[in-house]
């Protein structure tokens, strides 16, 4: 009886050559602590550079609950891929009238990441 085919069959073998000097088993080279420590150190920096700009407060708690309920309401449409003003926008046109106050609260922070753009609640 004839063995089943395999998938693998059908692919020539190659075999893995090693890199002059590398012990067999270690494919990649490990980082020392040092170049580990610098790397983080990089990442950190990046982070910090991320946030938004020391003059600007963080918003209101009270607004950014606002939002989040503005988020989460389906009646206004789909929120991915856009920013909460231009969702306000679209809700207006297509006559579903969204509340005003958001409309004034994004208006008024518009330079704010943390206002204008959706946050991702709860890993949604």
């Amino acid at each position: 009886m004839e063995q089943p085919r395999r998938i693998t069959d059908s692919f020539p073998r190659r075999l893995r050559r090693r890199a002059a000097g590398r012990p067999p088993g270690r494919l990649k080279d490990k980082k020392d602590k040092k170049e580990k420590d610098k790397d983080q150190e990089k990442a950190q920096v990046k982070v910090r550079d991320c946030s938004r700009s020391p003059s600007q407060p963080p918003p209101d708690p009270a607004l950014l609950e606002m939002l989040r309920r503005f988020d989460l309401s389906l009646e206004y449409g789909p929120c991915t891929g856009i920013t909460r003003l231009q969702r306000w926008e679209r809700a207006q046109e297509l006559g579903l009238s969204p509340p005003d106050p958001i409309r004034d609260a994004l208006l008024e922070h518009r330079d704010n990441p943390d206002v204008t753009y959706r946050w991702v609640w709860g890993g949604m």
